[in-house]
């Protein structure tokens, strides 16, 4: 069997250990291993990857030393064209000019909602991997480089904590999550944040004064505040302008983490899920599904339709929205 792997989307850390273990499962049981670059578009393009011999096929040597990078060697991207009937028409064309029998995509919705249309008019396996930060696809309990992006967000909140600190002030720190809050929730909860604004929960600007009026008459000279971009308040800036505006107690800064959330070695916690769903989606192929996502739960890998993954909103659990109230209210 001929399988092709690609990532699509935003980057996310962790892509190259998946890419580096569907490469070893699927020589390991005799199969071969196509890369495609730049996702959907370098498809349409026909970018693929090429070792120094020159050969397509990529090799166990040509994923050595993979694991442990962020980014995307295969490079990620998004495609217009591909949107288009006659840009998935394309695709399967090439797919079958290629011989190619088989898809693995790396990515979040976008990718796995193209790979529910490409499946309309290309009769070849697909099942995919959920490579995004942001840990909003239902069907898995962790996403390929979520980790990554909560352990950049805590590294910079135990960095400002010192600044905020020696100048008595907030810092408002933004994060990625443009739907979801699970970046903002853990980062919230890892780094010890006195209030967090995230796209589940409602943002009181009133109720969030009053609180930090509490705890700078209880003796504290600084806060941090963990702000989800996608809350419904706005991102940090928006929301720095109205607690100034409602009295807020202590000067302010916005920190706007963005990207750098993307980038940096993966976790162990990354590399080991990465290792596991790449594998996991070449024993799926081989045993014959297609149109599924390879996800874990409790740490067993297991596969969902695609539609179930973006059918609705991940709702974060709510004892987890409790856990975050109880360590704020103090």
């Amino acid at each position: 069997m001929r399988i092709g792997v690609f990532c699509s989307g935003g980057d996310s850390p962790g892509m190259n250990a998946c890419v580096r273990a569907v490469v070893r499962s699927a020589i390991h049981r005799g199969h071969q291993v196509v890369g495609i670059k730049r996702g959907y578009h370098g498809l349409l393009t026909e970018q693929f990857f090429t070792s120094n011999c020159g050969s397509e096929e990529m090799t166990i040597q040509s994923v050595a030393g993979w694991a442990q990078f962020g980014g995307a060697f295969l490079h990620s991207s998004r495609s217009e064209e591909f949107r288009t009937e006659a840009g998935r028409m394309q695709a399967a064309e090439i797919l079958r000019a290629r011989k190619i029998d088989a898809l693995i995509p790396i990515g979040g919705d976008g990718t796995f909602r193209g790979a529910v249309e490409l499946a309309k008019v290309w009769d070849g396996q697909i099942v995919g991997c959920p490579g995004t930060i942001d840990n909003d696809l239902n069907g898995t309990d962790y996403t390929i480089g979520f980790s990554t992006a909560v352990r950049t967000a805590v590294d910079a909140v135990d960095k400002l904590i010192d600044t905020a600190s020696s100048h008595d002030r907030l810092f408002l720190v933004e994060v990625m999550g443009r739907h979801s809050g699970y970046i903002g929730m853990y980062a919230a909860l890892a780094g010890a944040a006195e209030v967090a604004a995230i796209p589940e929960t409602e943002t009181n600007i009133s109720e969030i004064v009053a609180h930090l009026h509490q705890i700078k008459a209880q003796g504290k000279n600084s806060a941090i505040m963990i702000v989800s971009e996608g809350d419904e308040m706005g991102g940090a800036n928006q929301i720095q302008k109205l607690l100034d505006e409602n009295g807020c107690p202590f000067k302010s800064r916005v920190v706007v983490l963005g990207h750098l959330q993307r980038g940096g070695a993966p976790t162990p916690e990354d590399r080991r899920r990465a290792t596991q769903m790449g594998d996991g989606a070449v024993a799926a192929i081989l045993r014959g599904e297609t149109g599924v996502m390879v996800g874990t739960k409790l740490e067993e890998v297991h596969t969902v339709p695609f539609e179930q993954t973006f059918a609705s909103h991940r709702a974060i659990r709510p004892a987890l929205i409790e856990l975050l109230n109880r360590m704020v209210s103090c």
